[in-house]
């Protein structure tokens, strides 16, 4: 479960662009082919099945296709999620404490598969739906039923970037709202490694 409903969120590191409704989905095929890796802040609220608030995170995100990135939590815990192209790890650092899982295991058919440079036509089903909220929205649906997640809708401000909602298979709703994207910047590979820090207890699976 940790694994499923955190790598979803990953998806916002896609930093997807897009247009007008009719557009977002060959925006998002480009994104996916041009798109090289991207940087942004993010914000994220998660809601309980019935809609009431339930949490509150912020952090940073960086990519690197293919299969690298990292997803760091800093409020209102630190909390590190990194794929460095043959496993993803997780690191609590209130607990002092990491997993890991292979990555073809850990992503499969989520949205992170488009991240992690998946096949967006094999993995999702995508359409363009009416603006909302002043933005333009594309629908993924994942074409495998086991992939963890219900539905992907990723929300566009002109050419920008502006959030992402994913409902996970118990119905709970996770909204990313972004800011400071930067497509195709100069990334360290030392971002994509990950360092069990000392003392750390490690669970692989």
């Amino acid at each position: 479960m940790k694994f499923g409903f955190k790598l979803g969120a990953i998806a916002a590191l896609m930093g997807l662009l897009g247009q007008a409704q009719a557009d977002a989905v060959a925006t998002l095929r480009d994104f996916v082919r041009e798109v090289k890796g991207a940087r942004a802040q993010f914000s994220q609220t998660v809601y309980s099945p019935d809609g009431a608030r339930k949490k509150s995170s912020s952090g940073q995100f960086e990519f690197q296709r293919p299969n690298q990135f990292r997803f760091a939590y800093t409020k209102p815990f630190e909390q590190l999620i990194v794929g460095d192209g043959q496993k993803v790890w997780i690191y609590d650092a209130d607990l002092n404490q990491a997993s890991s899982r292979r990555m073809t295991q850990a992503l499969g058919a989520t949205p992170a598969a488009l991240l992690a440079g998946g096949n967006l036509e094999r993995d999702f089903t995508l359409k363009a739906l009416s603006s909302e909220g002043g933005l333009e929205w594309v629908q993924a649906l994942p074409r495998q039923t086991e992939s963890g997640v219900q539905s992907l809708k990723v929300g566009f401000k002109g050419r920008e970037l502006a959030a992402l909602e994913i409902i996970d298979g118990f119905g709970q709703r996770s909204r990313l709202d972004f800011s400071g994207v930067v497509t195709n910047p100069a990334l360290k590979p030392e971002a994509f490694k990950f360092v069990l820090p000392a003392g750390a207890d490690l669970l692989e699976q």
